[in-house]
Formats: C-alpha cells, sequence, structure tokens
C-alpha cells in the first residue's frame, strides 16, 4: 500500500466511523498518526475507536465499518475488544474498539485525533502524558535481571539440546530486555524517532553502530550470542546505569562459558 492509498484507507475509516452515531472517537496511532515520520509501504493501521458505553461487542461483530471490509481473509481477536486483521493484499489493521472508560487503561506515545465528539483529545492528550512518564521511570532492576536470567536459562537449554528454546530466549527474550536498557541510557541520533513503548522500533536509526552488532550477535550460535550480548551490555551499561549488577554479570558468565566448553565436547540428549 502506497502512501496515496494509505491515507485513503484512514480517509474512508474516518468517514465511515463518522457516519456511525455510536463513536465518540477515531485515535490514530504510530505511523497511522504521521507524527515524526509518514507511513510507508509496510506500516499498518493502528487506532482506537472509542464508542458510547456498550457498543464495542456490536462494532465488532460487525466489520463493515472498516474500508474494503469484503477483502478481509483473516481476523483475530486481541484482548478484551481488538484485533488483527489481515486484507486480500496482505495490508494490516490492529483498532481496539473501546469506551471512555477503557481507553484510560491504555498506553500511547505518538497520535493523532481523526474524530472527537466528547472532548476525547483531552483524555488522549493527558493519557499520552502520562506514558511517557511511565516510561521513564520504568525500573531497570526488571529489565536487567530478565536480560540476565533469560541468558543463563536460553544457554543452558541450547546446550541441553533444546536448541528452539534455548535459540528465543537468547536471541528475542534476552534482547529484547538489554535493548530497553540501551534506549534508556544511550544517546539516540534521531531522538523525535524514539518509540519508548517499543524501543526496538527504528533502533537502527536511532543507535545505528550498536544495532548493527545486535545484528551480527543475532546470527551467532546462543551461546556464543550469549556472550556477546553480555559483552555489549557491560560495556555500555556498566558507567551509565546505577547499582550495575557486576557480580550477577560474571556469575552468568560463568554460566554461560561451561555452556560453551560442554558444547565444543558435543550435543547432550535432553533429558
Amino acid at each position: 500500500m502506497d502512501l496515496t492509498e494509505f491515507r485513503s484507507f484512514t480517509d474512508a475509516l474516518a468517514a465511515n466511523l463518522a457516519a456511525d452515531a455510536r463513536v465518540l472517537g477515531l485515535v490514530a496511532l504510530g505511523s497511522m498518526a504521521e507524527i515524526d515520520y509518514a507511513p510507508d509501504r509496510w506500516s499498518d493501521h493502528d487506532f482506537f475507536v472509542v464508542t458510547k458505553p456498550g457498543a464495542q461487542e456490536a462494532l465488532l461483530a460487525d466489520l463493515s465499518w472498516l474500508p474494503h471490509s469484503d477483502r478481509l481473509v483473516y481476523v483475530a481477536p486481541e484482548g478484551k475488544h481488538g484485533f488483527r486483521a489481515i486484507f486480500d493484499d496482505g495490508h494490516l489493521v490492529e483498532p481496539v474498539v473501546l469506551d471512555l472508560d477503557e481507553l484510560e487503561t491504555m498506553r500511547i506515545i505518538r497520535y493523532r485525533m481523526l474524530l472527537d465528539r466528547a472532548d476525547i483529545g483531552e483524555r488522549v492528550a493527558a493519557l499520552a502524558a502520562r506514558s511517557a512518564v511511565e516510561s521513564r521511570s520504568a525500573d531497570d532492576r526488571v529489565d536487567i535481571g530478565m536480560f540476565l536470567v533469560n541468558l543463563a536459562v536460553g544457554a543452558g537449554r541450547y546446550r541441553r539440546g533444546e536448541r528452539l528454546s534455548g535459540q528465543l530466549f537468547v536471541k528475542s527474550y534476552a534482547t529484547e530486555h538489554l535493548v530497553r536498557l540501551l534506549a534508556r541510557y544511550l544517546t539516540p541520533e534521531q531522538p523525535e524517532l524514539m518509540d519508548t513503548l517499543a524501543p526496538s522500533r527504528r533502533f537502527e536509526l536511532l543507535f545505528p553502530v550498536v544495532a548493527a552488532e545486535l545484528d551480527e550477535i543475532e546470527n551467532l550460535p546462543p551461546v556464543t550470542g550469549a556472550l556477546r550480548l553480555l559483552d555489549l551490555a557491560e560495556r555500555e551499561l556498566a558507567g551509565r546505569m546505577p547499582d550495575f549488577p557486576a557480580r550477577a554479570f560474571e556469575a552468568v558468565r560463568q554460566r554461560v562459558l561451561r555452556a560453551a566448553v560442554s558444547d565444543l565436547a558435543g550435543p547432550a540428549a535432553t533429558p
């Protein structure tokens, strides 16, 4: 979907929902908001549909308000009132249909109001401000702990013979928490592109040198990759993060090294 088609879909969506008295607001999110960057051919439509109380289920049961709804090929529920839908050309939409009370439970960063019948813009502005504060006050101990634990578990499982699980723990779960920490402490080259809710988004534009190193590590065997991730994390965070857990890093490094030495001796059978 090119930019003209993307915007045409957005306009048709807003018009369809404006014609429905049950709908109080439409909030464009992410690329759809066109704040700081424009959508590209890979962008999805992410948005909130804000309704009168009790109208959510009816809107979810009949998706004719989506432009080109006759071209939907798959719809999967997501949470209480969200869904993910695929069109026959591969385009994706990721809406959440909620009322005003439910809106207060969400977190957002970039947004644009496309329809507002109930002063929703003020609520959404406050919600975005609160989301930003919550993101900045995230607990380092959670992310550094999950980073280390996932590396330790992943290296062990891979060595045991649980190769798929080991790959996921090192290359996905551990890396996700490391990226959150790096985004919190490194200086981005284009700070306006930062997504504090999903720090891996546009990471390559924000931190190109570290991103290239992480991409290289992702292509290594999990045990070797785990050691490289530990090195990277220690190099970038030890002098920046208060209460950096150096002893915990060394303990996990020794565990991963034992897995590396065992790996050289040959694969082990899964018990």
